[in-house]
């Protein structure tokens, strides 16, 4: 891996490597904005109009190097019923352009923050889970059985299956045609992966993914003289086709300003909002752990990027926009160092959906499957779990708990699943470790010494609660607070009712650095003398 120093700036002298991973992907984006478009019961050609504008408009505002927005799965089904809802797209499209605003009005109030709470376990296991979901929603389309529509990340699928249950229907319908190029594109793709092909330079330049594509398309065309291997319209990219410019530009559509006074516009707004913005926050961090060059993305400019990628998107007619995982990690895997590859990948898009979508809807499904089998194995490698596991429970549960709650469930849930098994491990962690006590150093007879940690907070109540009850009768107790920076009051409470009840337990009670303005006023007169007794440790006490 090159060392981050290395990294020259500007788009010049990285183009060499940014604009052959933007082919790449704008080959696998192309299928998913359409995919999404379908599931989400919106015309097709509004996925595209989101690539489109995730490309340029998000990569132009965007802080991030390496991530790529457009349509998200995640999303298709809070498209689907708003539209429903709502009554119309055009209407749906002015609380796309209201979510925009909100977006950039969280990222004006530092809103960003948020996503760096989620642990770095949740993060590496939402990538691996979103690795195995797409390889698991890719082998269909390899086998030629195209039902679920591209993109597609939930375990229920909109056909009546699910992820697994799919694996066997498909069998009724295999497609030979479909199989032989998902073979031979992988086969070219692991040979281009081997060290002896990259010494070429023809193959430093040519991608193993471009030349997949370019395989798939001439296989295509030579299985329509061979009915046995043809493939149909559903094994193949199918993006609209226009006749002219003007059928280009009337694929656009523009909101439903005279709604702008309907509550329910402002409700869908919000979800929108919350739903692209958190589902952006996760990929951005995971976009940054996949980054070579370590490079860290500003969450808050993010969020106004985004923001003004769906107040652009709506205005024209495109679904609603996030960073997505997919995408982002294939335009790494690809080679991409910069921005510019995400916004060339949107420029492409534009490009061939003007001028040449004849050939892209001659690209088999089955070839782009090959494609993504390789982005989801470097996505979920076995090299990974076992790295995982050996950073012991405390980081491998989360981590298995959100893989499997991402491919059982989908991709926000699993996330939430992990997120309440790591905050478990932390509160477990709070109750183990309030406290230092050095038994190896106590000797019995004399004080039992309890030095509180730096940061003690309500959480780490039971633990403590439960020490002090088990102090026994007739001893001699020191709490220690000289090494804390903050004591919660609520474990402040604690230490008064423990002294409080000290005194009917012979229990003579001594604190140190316990600010006397903390403590409240003791009406027990009994552990004031208890404490008073010992005034020589230059402590503050209770009056």
């Amino acid at each position: 891996m090159e060392s981050p120093k290395r990294l020259k700036a500007g788009v010049l002298p990285n183009l060499k490597y940014d604009f052959p991973a933007s082919i790449v992907v704008f080959l696998v984006a192309v299928p998913l904005c359409l995919g999404i478009a379908l599931a989400s019961g919106a015309p097709l050609f509004s996925g595209i109009i989101a690539g489109i504008v995730g490309g340029i408009v998000v990569g132009v505002f965007s802080g991030s190097q390496l991530g790529v927005s457009g349509p998200a799965a995640g999303l298709a089904v809070i498209v689907l019923t708003t539209i429903e809802d709502l009554g119309g797209f055009d209407i749906f499209l002015l609380s796309v352009m209201l979510a925009g605003v909100i977006q950039i009005l969280l990222g004006i109030a530092k809103a960003g923050i948020i996503g760096y709470y989620f642990p770095s376990s949740v993060i590496k296991g939402m990538l691996s889970g979103i690795g195995i979901i797409i390889i698991l929603k890719q082998i269909p389309h390899a086998f030629g059985y195209d039902k679920d529509f591209e993109g597609d990340v939930f375990f229920k699928q909109p056909d009546g299956h699910n992820t697994i249950s799919e694996l066997y229907y498909m069998l009724a319908f295999i497609s030979p045609g479909a199989i032989i190029i998902a073979v031979i594109s992988m086969a070219i793709l692991i040979l281009w992966e081997q060290s002896f092909i990259k010494k070429w330079r023809i193959f430093q330049i040519v991608q193993g993914p471009l030349m997949v594509v370019i395989t798939g398309i001439l296989l295509n065309l030579t299985f329509l003289s061979m009915p046995q291997f043809s493939l149909n319209q559903d094994q193949v990219v199918n993006i609209p086709v226009s006749e002219n410019i003007i059928g280009f530009l009337g694929q656009f559509s523009f909101p439903d300003f005279s709604q702008v006074t309907n509550p329910q516009i402002y409700m869908a707004a919000l979800v929108i909002a919350v739903v692209a913005s958190l589902e952006t926050l996760l990929c951005l961090e995971a976009t940054d752990k996949l980054d070579p060059f370590k490079r860290v993305a500003p969450a808050n400019r993010e969020l106004k990027a985004q923001g003004i990628g769906n107040l652009v998107s709506g205005l024209i007619g495109g679904l609603p926009i996030t960073q997505v995982i997919v995408r982002s990690s294939t335009n790494i895997q690809s080679g991409g160092r910069t921005k510019a590859s995400a916004i060339f990948h949107g420029i492409i898009m534009l490009g061939c959906a003007i001028s040449i979508p004849h050939v892209l809807n001659l690209i088999p499904l089955a070839s782009l499957a090959a494609i993504l089998f390789m982005v989801g194995y470097k996505l979920a490698k076995p090299s990974l779990f076992k790295q995982m596991y050996k950073l012991g429970w405390n980081h491998f549960l989360p981590f298995i708990v959100t893989i499997l709650g991402i491919v059982f469930t989908d991709l926000l849930f699993g996330i939430g699943l992990g997120m309440v098994v790591a905050i478990f491990n932390i509160l477990r962690n709070n109750y183990k470790k309030p406290y230092f006590f050095y038994s190896e150093n106590y000797k019995e007879g004399e004080p039992i010494r309890f030095v509180l940690a730096q940061e003690v907070t309500f959480l780490n109540k039971a633990a403590i609660l439960q020490t002090l009850n088990h102090v026994p009768e007739n001893s001699e107790v020191i709490i220690d607070a000289s090494k804390s920076v903050n004591i919660d009051q609520d474990v402040i409470e604690i230490i008064e009712d423990f002294g409080r009840s000290a005194t009917y337990k012979n229990i003579k009670v001594e604190l140190i650095h316990i600010k006397e303005s903390d403590m409240a006023k003791d009406p027990f007169k009994e552990f004031e003398r208890t404490i008073l007794n010992r005034p020589e440790n230059k402590k503050q006490l209770v009056n």
